[in-house]
């Protein structure tokens, strides 16, 4: 913190810089007096557009910039969408806040048809996610799933320009951008689990920096927490990320935490799907055991051939 300025580092997206405006606006109604800046930063991410997620690999591809300029203390805080982050944290830094989650849903934009139901054979779905096509299959194996690159605005004018019958986006960011009203429909999660901490958001400082920390500590929610916890920890021992069709949500329930999960073949023919329950305070436990189970039953077998696939790409 430098001149009596907190600085927040975003990435420079539509849906970025909200989710950066929302985090200062609150941090300027909660401490009276505080100035707040904000420094827009490009990622890897950002400027790959013309490759799919999954081809591009590697960890961190919309984080790394934003977490190297925190270390070099350029910026103070960084505010990024908790699905958009690795499992492992960088030495140094630590997430010091996890915002009340938004609805974690993914959504069909489909002006014509309106649901996934009443698509036709063969119907041209975008979306960039392994996640989201490999689950859609499972559900509708005649669908013609094409890669959709770009931030949500993007999207949406590809939606109309490049003729796809729907695409497939997360309700959060619809939402957080004024588009709830483009929803056509919200997918169950019976259709389609979501990815780790979607609809969340994931505050990031320096571990050495309690003051940035208790700044922020009133956003924290700790049960959206608790559940990420899960859904973070099971992701880390499947060791995925964008590139790996896995589907993760933790819940409340009455004996703590409900976790759901999914990993599925790329073509969506074999997903193998399971659920445990336990203690919020065993989150990190429920999802490793989780994830042991999944891959225990077939979801190992799935993840090498997919390992193998990529490479041969």
């Amino acid at each position: 913190m430098k001149n009596d300025t907190i600085t927040i580092g975003t990435r420079s997206s539509k849906l970025a810089l909200w989710q950066a405006q929302y985090v200062a606006k609150r941090l300027r109604e909660q401490h009276a007096g505080l100035a707040v800046a904000i420094r827009r930063m490009t990622t890897k991410g950002d400027k790959i557009l013309d490759a799919p997620l999954a081809k591009i690999g590697g960890k961190g591809l919309f984080t790394k910039e934003l977490e190297d300029a925190m270390l070099a203390g350029e910026i103070d805080l960084a505010v990024h969408s908790l699905k958009d982050m690795p499992t492992e944290v960088p030495a140094g830094l630590t997430i010091c806040a996890v915002t009340a989650r938004e609805d974690p849903g993914d959504a069909v934009v489909s002006p014509r048809y309106r649901t996934l139901r009443n698509l036709p054979q063969g119907a041209k779905v975008g979306t960039s996610s392994l996640r989201r096509r490999a689950q859609l299959l499972h559900a509708r194996p005649d669908l013609d799933i094409r890669d959709l690159r770009g931030n949500v605005n993007t999207r949406l004018a590809k939606l109309d320009s490049e003729r796809f019958d729907a695409i497939i986006l997360a309700v959060a960011g619809l939402k957080r951008l004024g588009f709830a009203d483009r929803i056509t429909e919200i997918l169950p999660k019976s259709t389609i689990l979501p990815a780790v901490g979607q609809g969340a958001l994931a505050i990031e400082a320096r571990a050495d920096d309690a003051a940035a920390a208790g700044w922020v500590a009133f956003l924290h929610d700790a049960q959206t927490a608790a559940c990420a916890r899960a859904e973070r920890a099971f992701l880390a021992r499947v060791e995925g990320g964008c590139q790996v069709p896995v589907g993760v949500y933790a819940t409340p329930c009455a004996a703590g935490l409900h976790v759901e999960a999914v990993i599925a073949s790329l073509d969506g023919a074999r997903l193998y799907r399971a659920a445990m329950e336990g203690a919020a305070e065993t989150a990190e436990e429920l999802g490793r055991g989780l994830a042991d189970r999944l891959l225990d039953d077939g979801g190992l077998a799935i993840l090498h051939e997919i390992g193998l696939l990529l490479e041969r790409r």
